[in-house]
């Protein structure tokens, strides 16, 4: 929880980022961490947290600072765990990167091999957005999964969601290589 709660914002700013409710902030992070974070580490490595939980006063000021946070009412079961979305629905984010993806993104620039493999191999998850520095990206989980892939790295927009032809079925093919890659690397 301690690197959950770590904000830059929150240690530049001097607001505290302590949920308003932590029981439900500890639940939704509970089910983050159960049903996205601890199978992803477990098949792929370590990953490592760029950020997750904001409480909504160190979220309102990123975003009043434009430092790449959504008004507060758009992060609710999102990187603000502990309100529910206007639906009622308990969520939450965390931007990652997965350590043992950088040597092949960095080589190949090709952040979809990550996406693709997450979503055939962990259905739990609700939607990812990645970012263009190590392929960080924000990961979430939510009581209503919307299932989508999209990015601000080339190709920028909406790689799936449940309305695109190319959502089910499996796309081993766009993640081979790369775990070829990590097999070579850990069997060094």
């Amino acid at each position: 929880m301690r690197d959950f709660l770590y904000s830059e914002i929150a240690q530049i700013e001097g607001i505290p980022n302590i949920p308003d409710d932590p029981e439900l902030a500890i639940m939704a992070g509970k089910a983050l961490c159960q049903n996205v974070l601890e199978p992803i580490q477990k098949q792929l490595g370590r990953i490592s947290i760029r950020s997750a939980y904001r409480s909504c006063a160190v979220n309102a000021k990123g975003a009043e600072n434009k430092n790449n946070c959504a008004r507060n009412e758009s992060n609710y079961a999102a990187h603000i765990w502990d309100r529910k979305d206007e639906n009622g629905y308990m969520g939450a984010t965390a931007c990652i990167i997965v350590n043992s993806f950088i040597p092949y993104y960095e080589r190949t620039n090709n952040w979809a091999a990550l996406a693709w493999w997450i979503h055939d191999n962990i259905p739990n998850y609700s939607s990812m957005e990645f970012y263009p520095k190590f392929a960080a990206f924000n990961i979430y989980w939510h009581e209503n999964p919307q299932k989508t892939i999209s990015s601000y790295v080339e190709p920028r927009g909406c790689l799936t969601n449940q309305k695109m032809p190319n959502f089910s079925g499996s796309h081993k093919a766009e993640y081979e290589d790369f775990l070829s890659e990590i097999a070579t690397h850990s069997s060094l």
